[in-house]
Order: structure tokens, then C-alpha cells, then sequence
């Protein structure tokens, strides 16, 4: 069966969490004190530094301590996409948002399972938690016009969207400390400042005049940024070393290299963080924001379907769980831990491809190990690997092939290889992609039968003639056009394959990180099974159990309640909630 947009996956929603429920921490007189603050963060991702700001910002003495040796976790390799409604930035730009509109959308969305009272809180504070970050850092940000929400057709959806994104920033700002800013996930070419917004249309820049202006705009942008003198930061880049400017600004030191072994519990209050080297104590509270646990095979495999791994994900290497094993030691309950950010990827060789605008543009189509399609291959990326999990035990999903012909290759941009350029060797001797000049040959090169892709994409091409999918319903939402071309009419989704040779790319279900994690309650503070709160821990971003529940309100659903929770965390602990 598949996912719908008026339907949010529930098979598997709740697995029972069985934890030995202690207080493992070493005594006070074997651990050397390293530090005494207010607050310890735990994490350097855009939670973390978040709240850790916030913190700094009510007076409060403020540690951030991080695993890794750089700065800025998951979200500095990120497109930093932000979804927080009603915000200043939506405004300013004429956005149609209404507090009303946000919150008929939000519980359209993830429905009852994440309770009322954390709805409100995400959108109630977080419209002030970005003008606080705007007037405390460097950041500023711009609506990415154009993007939907990913349900636009749920009550109070918009189909322009409410995503923001950072503007670009001067790396310089962060002199010695920018050679410790975690790298991106995709690098942006030489001589280009890209931002998020901009990849929509450089997928189209040799079919599309707008496409054409937006690369010359993103060659002008660098070639300013030159003439300046300047190290041009865009997207996760940006977000991060901003929030770490303001860090620096307000005194606030990030120890990398700094992992977290336990949180350190004194008369049933967390009073601090234990580390390789000692103690970090918190007179008023621990805020852990180090991330999911997608790069943990062992609770990859206690909590998730198979198949499942670590080398599919997107995420930042260092998140292995261990903010939530630790708060989990401690009693916190878990909460959606059988859930990821999830989005079909390809397993290039060295890293997986997150795969975006590739299985939306006309021409393409995704099928099965049975040689059929099975889901609309523009619906919003997790609802697919929700479908691809759901289907798999009795229609065989994963892997699935995204099949395209030359045409498409001749018009399209396809990660960061240009239109009709070859692709690399190795994405072939490593059976991440297939080429071959008939639709038998390719069906034979991948293992599904030849007569079901034949038939398949026969099928396929006479409804992209027509323009409409009944099958799928590619192309019925506001959504599915974004990654699209508007010169391809009637259906801007929806082309047919014609022109050999023909190509099939290996698709796995990958991630943006896991959505697991501590139970938290509206204040972000972490919650035991039976609801009663852990005195002196908060969490907030992919340390938590997601607010989206299982679903994905728009781009930036991530890191936009991620910051919101960051800050709300250290509010409370300041008393100013």
C-alpha cells in the first residue's frame, strides 16, 4: 500500500524500549573537575550551539562540549533549510502565514501522536528563538520562495512554502577557528556561491533561461566575493559558523574532541557531564544535543528494519547515540527510535548521494526488484523509504532503480556530474549505476525481469504523454513540481524514456540522521516512562524523539525544532520560559 499524503506511517510507530534502569557514575572524589558552569551542552550541532547561546545570553556560565575535532555536527553539512512558521523573515518577504494556518498544518501533519502542548511550544517560541539568533550572531536569512511545505493540500499547508535558509556569510569573521568547521556533505564548485535555493534551478541550467541566469548569478556571487577577499559560506556552512560567531561573542568555549561517556547524577539531579578527561559540572542543568544514531549498527539493528546500516546516512560520523544511551541509563524514556530523516540515496562509492531533484525530474522513474513502480517517485523523500519499508517484506523495494534514458542526461544535471558529461567509472564497477543501450540488456544488468520493465516504463511513457498519473498521482501535488522543469508540459513531472541508452542508479534507504531519541516534554526537559521529569536534563535536535512524530512538515523540519528546542532548553533552565 502506498503512503498517501493525508496518512502518517504508523506500522512500527512504537517499539518498546527495554533499558536497565540505573545511575552508573563514578564518584565525585575519582573524577578531576575540568570545569563548573551553569549550563554543559552536549553537542556543537545547531541544537547545541543554539542553546548554548541562549544560555550565555541570560547570564548563565556555558560549556559547549562536542565529540568530534570540529564544529557544527550534522547541520554544517547540511542544505540548513529552517521550517519555523510565522517567523520575522516570512514576514518581511509577504509570506501568507498565519499562527492559525501553522498550527491546522502542524497537526494535519504528525497527527496525535506528539502531544498538543509540543506543537505549540515549537510554534510558539520559534518565531522568537531565529530573531533571537538574528540579533545575537552574524546570521541572517531568506525565504526559499517556491519550496512547498511538503503537504500543501493538508489544511493550513502553503504551497509557497515557509522554508528559510542562512544568507551567505564571510568566513573570515571566525579567522583560526574556521579551519575547525565540520566540511559539508557536498562541496560547493570552485568559484560558486550556491545556496540551497539555487540547486532547483541548476539541475536546468542547459534547458532553462532561469536556470542559466541562476548559475551566472552563483559565478557573480563568487566572483564579488574574490574580489573581496572573502571565504564565502553558504547553507550548513553558514548556519554553523554564525552560531559559532556568536559563541565566540559571547564568551562561550566549544572543547571539541570532548565526547560525552555519562551524565553525572547527584541526589537524583544531572549536575554535570562526564568526559574521557573528567567532569564538566552544571550547577543548573545538562542540555544534550549530540545528535542521532545513525552511525550505530548495533542500535541501528535493535530499533530499526532491515535492511538497514550505517552506510547509507547522510549524518555526521560522530552520531552514535551516545546523549541518548546515556540519558537512557539514567531511565529517560525513547521514543520513535524505529524512525530516520529518511530519503532514497545512492550508494555512490565513498559516501551515499542523498537524492533530491534526480527521482523528480521528467524522464525518470523508480521501480522495484520486480521490474515495477510502486510509489510517486516525486512525493516528499521519506514518505518513499517509508513506502520502500513498508512494501519490502512482500514486494521486494529495496533496492529499487531509478531508470532514466539519455535525454535525461543530455537536459539534466545529475549530483554534481553536468549534462551530458559520462559518469565516474567507479559509480559502475561498484553497481551504484548501470548503462546499457536496450531496456532488456539494462533489466539483465540490474536482475529484474526484462518483460516487467518493458512493460513498466511502456506504461509509464503513455501516461507522461498524457500528463497525468493515476497510478501514483505524480504531479497531483503543489509539492511534486519543485524539482521539476517547467518547459516540460502538460506535466512539468512527467516525461517519457525514449532515447537510448538507458540507465538504472541503485537506490537504498538513506537518512539525514535518525529521529529517536529522549523523551522530552514541552519544555524540552527529558521524561521517564511514567512521565515524571529527570531533574537537570533537557535534550533538543536529533538527541530527542523528533516534534514531526513520523512525518516531515517541509524543508528545514529538522533543524528548525532542533534550534527551537535548544533555546526553549536553556530559557527554562534561566527561568524565563
Amino acid at each position: 500500500m502506498t503512503v498517501t499524503r493525508r496518512r502518517v506511517l504508523t506500522a512500527g510507530a512504537a517499539l518498546p524500549v527495554a533499558a536497565t534502569v540505573h545511575q552508573h557514575t563514578a564518584s565525585a572524589a575519582d573524577l578531576p573537575t575540568l570545569g563548573t558552569y551553569d549550563v554543559v551542552v552536549i553537542g556543537s550541532g545547531a541544537a547545541g550551539m543554539t542553546a548554548a547561546l541562549t544560555a550565555a545570553k541570560q547570564g548563565l556560565t556555558t560549556v559547549v562540549l562536542e565529540k568530534a575535532p570540529t564544529f557544527g555536527g550534522s547541520a554544517a553539512r547540511s542544505g540548513a533549510g529552517i521550517w519555523i512558521p510565522n517567523n520575522s523573515v516570512l514576514r518581511a518577504a509577504g509570506v501568507p502565514d498565519t499562527p492559525a494556518k501553522a498550527a491546522a498544518y502542524l497537526a494535519a501533519v504528525v497527527g496525535p501522536e506528539v502531544p498538543a502542548d509540543r506543537q505549540r511550544a515549537f510554534l510558539g517560541h520559534g518565531p522568537a528563538m531565529l530573531s533571537f539568533v538574528m540579533a545575537n550572531s552574524p546570521l541572517r536569512f531568506r525565504w526559499m520562495e517556491g519550496y512547498s511545505d511538503y503537504y500543501p493540500e493538508l489544511p493550513g499547508g502553503l504551497p509557497g512554502g515557509r522554508s528559510i535558509e542562512p544568507d551567505q556569510l564571510d568566513g573570515n569573521i571566525l579567522g583560526a577557528e574556521l579551519a575547525r568547521l565540520n566540511p559539508p556533505y557536498m562541496e560547493v564548485p570552485a568559484g560558486l556561491v550556491v545556496f540551497s535555493a539555487d540547486y532547483k534551478w541548476l539541475a536546468l541550467a542547459a534547458v532553462s533561461v532561469k536556470g542559466a541566469a541562476v548559475a551566472a548569478e552563483c559565478l557573480a556571487r563568487g566572483t564579488r566575493a574574490a574580489l573581496l577577499g572573502q571565504k564565502p559560506l553558504t547553507m550548513g556552512q553558514s548556519l554553523a559558523a554564525g552560531l559559532r560567531k556568536g559563541l565566540l561573542d559571547a564568551g562561550v568555549p566549544v572543547r571539541l574532541n570532548t565526547p560525552l561517556t555519562e551524565l553525572y547524577v547527584e541526589n537524583g539531579t544531572v549536575v554535570g557531564a562526564v568526559t574521557p578527561g573528567g567532569l564538566f559540572r552544571a550547577r543548573r542543568g545538562v542540555i544534550v544535543g549530540s545528535g542521532g544514531f545513525e552511525h550505530n549498527a548495533a542500535m541501528r539493528a535493535q530499533y530499526q528494519r532491515q535492511p538497514i546500516g550505517t552506510e547509507w546516512t547522510v549524518g555526521a560520523k560522530e552520531n552514535t547515540g551516545d546523549g541518548i544511551r546515556a540519558g537512557q541509563r539514567l531511565g529517560a524514556d525513547l521514543a520513535l527510535m524505529d524512525d530516520a530523516w529518511w530519503g532514497p540515496a545512492i550508494p555512490l562509492p565513498g559516501e551515499p548521494y542523498f537524492c533530491l531533484a534526480e527521482r523528480t525530474l521528467p524522464g525518470g522513474l523508480i521501480v522495484n526488484q520486480a521490474g515495477r513502480r510502486y510509489v510517486n517517485e516525486a512525493a516528499p523523500y521519506g514518505d518513499v523509504v517509508h513506502t520502500m519499508y513498508e512494501r519490502h517484506p512482500t514486494d521486494p523495494d529495496i533496492p529499487s532503480w531509478l531508470i532514466v534514458d539519455q535525454n535525461y542526461r543530455n537536459r539534466y544535471l545529475f549530483k554534481d556530474i553536468a549534462p551530458t558529461f559520462v559518469l565516474p567509472d567507479d559509480w559502475y564497477s561498484s553497481g551504484a549505476a548501470h548503462k546499457q543501450w536496450t531496456l532488456d540488456a539494462l533489466a539483465s544488468s540490474i536482475g529484474v525481469p526484462a518483460g516487467a520493465l518493458r512493460t513498466t516504463v511502456d506504461r509509464f511513457n503513455s501516461l507522461a504523454r498524457q500528463g497525468e498519473d493515476p497510478d501514483f498521482g505524480r504531479g497531483d501535488s503543489a509539492y511534486d513540481h519543485y524539482y521539476t522543469d517547467p518547459s516540460v508540459q502538460p506535466n512539468s513531472c512527467l516525461a517519457p524514456l525514449w532515447l537510448p541508452p538507458y540507465y538504472a542508479f541503485r537506490l537504498v534507504p538513506g537518512d539525514l540522521g535518525t529521529k529517536g531519541g529522549l523523551l522530552t516534554d514541552a519544555r524540552a526537559r527529558v521524561l521517564r516512562p511514567d512521565g515524571s521529569v529527570i531533574p537537570g536534563l533537557y535534550a533538543a535536535g536529533n538527541a530527542s524523539a523528533a516534534v514531526m512524530g513520523h512525518s516531515y512538515a517541509g524543508a528545514g523540519s529538522t533543524i528548525g525544532p532542533a534550534m527551537t528546542f535548544g533555546y526553549i532548553a536553556a530559557r527554562d533552565i534561566a527561568g524565563v520560559l
